[in-house]
């Protein structure tokens, strides 16, 4: 994966806070649990990356397109409303040139982005991360509104940062190559201070960090929320399988 791109504030990781979520997080979920979810992240793609392929897209038919949306965790509950709003020939053209077309992936990004206008940012955005994730997942990266949200600056990734300045840009595509910045310093980085499950799977990093947004979660809820709320919350495994949407993953 070379998530590099030109300009932008440095990335520094904030290693004491990741070490402290990561171990808070070990409370929740071992090790082995987080092989076994980024196992089901694997199976997910089997299923998926063949609905992404160049020939599956170029000859894909409205039933197809459900399928493609409801392999997403953020647009499987709205599938239909978004392939009535978008069309199912300007999804089909814009999926395809996200995932095939020509261009640097910044500019694809941007391209798809523009053309799902009529659906809201977070879920086009999700969508397009996945997409290019799920297709080929040594070359992409995952960009989830858990991970970086920047209309409200929330997430994963600046937990562990040094100031949220570097995830900025001037357009998604830029916002998504910063994220894939961020992505790959946060493996290299988990992986010299001894997480060495990080390098057994292209999605283990994707794990790790669905970690320590749940632990946020927890505490912020803890805070916040009465005692009986807390209690419905999942368990870490549970909840990190339904940020995913393999949580009752079917073979």
């Amino acid at each position: 994966m070379d998530p590099s791109v030109k300009g932008g504030s440095p990335l520094a990781l904030d290693a004491p806070s990741a070490v402290e979520f990561m171990r808070e997080a070990f409370i929740k979920i071992s090790e082995e649990e987080i092989g076994v979810i980024a196992e089901e992240l694997q199976q997910k793609r089997n299923r998926f990356a063949p609905l992404l392929s160049r020939y599956a897209l170029t000859s894909a038919k409205e039933e197809d397109l459900l399928e493609v949306l409801e392999s997403v965790f953020a647009t499987r509950k709205r599938a239909a409303d978004i392939l009535a709003d978008v069309g199912a020939e300007p999804l089909r053209n814009a999926l395809l040139g996200l995932v095939h077309g020509e261009g640097d992936t910044a500019e694809r990004f941007n391209r798809f982005d523009a053309a799902l206008a009529r659906v809201s940012p977070s879920v086009r955005r999700d969508l397009a991360g996945e997409a290019l994730h799920f297709h080929d997942p040594e070359r992409y990266w995952l960009w989830s509104r858990w991970m970086w949200n920047p209309e409200t600056r929330t997430g994963a990734l600046p937990l562990v940062l040094v100031g949220d300045e570097a995830l900025q840009g001037d357009t998604p595509g830029d916002i998504y190559m910063r994220v894939g910045e961020a992505v790959e310093t946060v493996r290299t980085m988990a992986d010299e201070l001894g997480f060495h499950r990080m390098r057994t799977s292209p999605f283990a990093v994707d794990v790790y960090l669905a970690g320590i947004y749940g632990v946020y979660m927890y505490t912020v809820t803890r805070i916040r929320m009465t005692q009986e709320f807390n209690r419905v919350i999942p368990k870490l495994p549970e909840l990190l399988r339904r940020l995913f949407g393999v949580y009752r993953l079917e073979g």
